[in-house]
């Protein structure tokens, strides 16, 4: 997809004036983020993905726009695993829940950052190296079977232990304080969740376009569904499974992709079916996870 430097500076443009209204609307005055004002937001910004996804078939046709939602839905998928490491981040650094929006506000947008230094590097590797997408899909394969194992064993971090890279920021800087401590805790973290996210959506589209302003969409709603899940996330308790079977679909994707590229007459799996299969996927291991959740509950009562 053939996008001028016009367009970039318009998207790019957009949404820094998204994320200001965001902050200006709902998260300058610190406050307690009710489930109804959580709702609202998360509202807007799922329309305003599927708004920009619209603008895609509008300029570029359905093609590109199916990749924009099977990324998008993809990183969202994906991020609501990133939610379980922010409330243990919240808990390690006692950050009072009016404060949290703020906090979250902040480290998403550190993530963002971050995330489009990561995008723009994978970008140049994919069009340098072909070889790359075995790469890409034998790691995600590989970390698909990462979470069935740690899954099946029923490991579940209780605490949030602090990154190298964490370490070394407290440390240089030991007058930083602790809100900022914790809005680069966030930040950071959401880039070491993002080493399989990105070559995840790199093997739905190849676009960096579509790349960025898919993280850009799924990240920016990230603060309204962590407070709209809320204890909703203690439920979902099938939901590694299910990112497993999307990041094994995908690191397959991606490994169909190399070898037709190879010239090895192979089938290669069209965005339709993928967005098809993710949001099967998403759906089933919601309605699981719920009624597994029930389940217990019910026996605890009886029991």
């Amino acid at each position: 997809m053939d996008v001028s430097f016009a367009l970039w500076a318009a998207t790019i443009g957009v949404l820094i004036a998204l994320i200001a209204a965001d902050f200006f609307i709902g998260g300058r005055k610190p406050h307690e983020v009710s489930l109804k004002e959580a709702g609202i937001w998360t509202g807007v910004w799922v329309a305003l993905a599927l708004a920009f996804g619209g603008f895609l078939w509008w300029q570029f046709g359905g093609g590109k726009a199916g990749e924009f939602f099977a990324g998008y839905v993809t990183e969202k998928s994906l991020s609501v695993d990133n939610l379980f490491v922010f409330v243990l981040i919240m808990a390690k650094f006692a950050v009072p829940k009016a404060q949290q929006q703020r906090v979250l506000l902040v480290g998403v947008l550190i993530a963002l950052v971050l995330r489009a230094l990561f995008i723009a590097g994978g970008a140049a590797l994919v069009a340098s190296f072909s070889w790359i997408f075995y790469l890409f899909g034998a790691f995600l394969i590989w970390t698909a079977w990462k979470l069935v194992k740690e899954a099946r064993s029923g490991h579940q971090e209780s605490e949030f232990e602090e990154n190298a890279l964490l370490l070394a920021v407290r440390r240089w800087f030991p007058a930083i304080s602790a809100m900022t401590v914790v809005m680069l805790a966030i930040g950071l973290t959401d880039l070491l969740f993002a080493l399989d996210s990105i070559p995840a959506i790199f093997g739905l589209t190849q676009d960096p376009y579509i790349v960025f302003t898919a993280n850009a969409f799924a990240l920016m709603g990230l603060r309204q569904l962590y407070f709209l899940l809320g204890g909703l996330l203690q439920r979902l308790v099938h939901l590694s499974y299910g990112l497993s079977v999307i990041l094994g679909f995908i690191g397959i994707k991606l490994v169909l992709h190399a070898l037709h590229e190879g010239g090895v007459a192979v089938p290669e799996i069209s965005t339709p079916l993928s967005l098809g299969f993710i949001v099967l996927v998403l759906a089933a291991t919601t309605a699981s996870s719920l009624w597994a959740s029930r389940r217990g509950a019910a026996r605890e009562l009886t029991g």
